[in-house]
């Protein structure tokens, strides 16, 4: 089987643990990282880093497939920005689901979506692109995750949840069924969610 040749668009701990789910998955070749002008050249967890951001137009000749490897906290412009520029150039964008993952055929994953180690996306659940479910998140039945959102570590989105675009649920947190969480928000780790949240919103308590 002839292997796609993937890059991966950052160099930090985010990006390991993305390159230890491709490796997993397997069917792909992992041709090198894109990272600080300072890193080209150097090695960075076993891969060569082969350029910068500027260098993607040219990277595209050779590298049909990327994944961004910068994490998102505080804000997702930096992915949004990525996921842009990889767009326009033509890269194509895999979803990855760690083989030790769960994700049910009920389920829909946009473009760009990494699935990691240990989490597990239900029936009828929703993805959008550009999003990290991070590992041993729990997204149940039926939930809707927009856009450029990473759901962290051990996350527990209950049935029917939804959740906006670019919105950061911290480690450990859990949102009760049927809650509405808007676009932009930042929820802090070990966190439970019982009401609505507008768009924005900066949540570090019980609600």
């Amino acid at each position: 089987m002839k292997l796609q040749k993937v890059i991966v668009i950052g160099a930090g701990g985010h990006a390991r643990s993305c390159l230890d789910v491709i490796e997993q998955v397997g069917g792909y070749e992992i041709c090198g990282l894109v990272g600080l002008a300072s890193d080209v050249h150097s090695e960075k967890f076993g891969y060569s880093v082969i350029g910068t951001d500027s260098d993607l137009e040219s990277l595209r000749v050779v590298h049909n497939c990327a994944l961004i490897g910068v994490g998102q906290i505080e804000s997702a412009d930096i992915r949004i920005r990525i996921h842009r520029k990889l767009e326009m150039l033509g890269f194509e964008l895999p979803v990855f689901i760690s083989p030790i993952a769960y994700v049910s055929p009920h389920a829909k994953i946009g473009a760009g979506t990494i699935v990691q180690h240990g989490a597990i996306v239900n029936s009828g659940a929703t993805i959008g692109e550009n999003c990290i479910i991070n590992s041993g998140a729990l997204i149940e039945h039926d939930v809707k995750v927009g856009n450029h959102c990473h759901i962290s570590t051990s996350v527990t989105l209950n049935g029917d949840v939804c959740v906006g675009d670019e919105t950061f649920v911290g480690s450990g947190s859990v949102v009760r069924e049927g809650v509405t969480i808007g676009g932009g928000c930042l929820i802090g780790m070990k966190l439970s969610v019982r009401k609505n949240l507008s768009d924005n919103s900066r949540f570090t308590g019980s609600h």
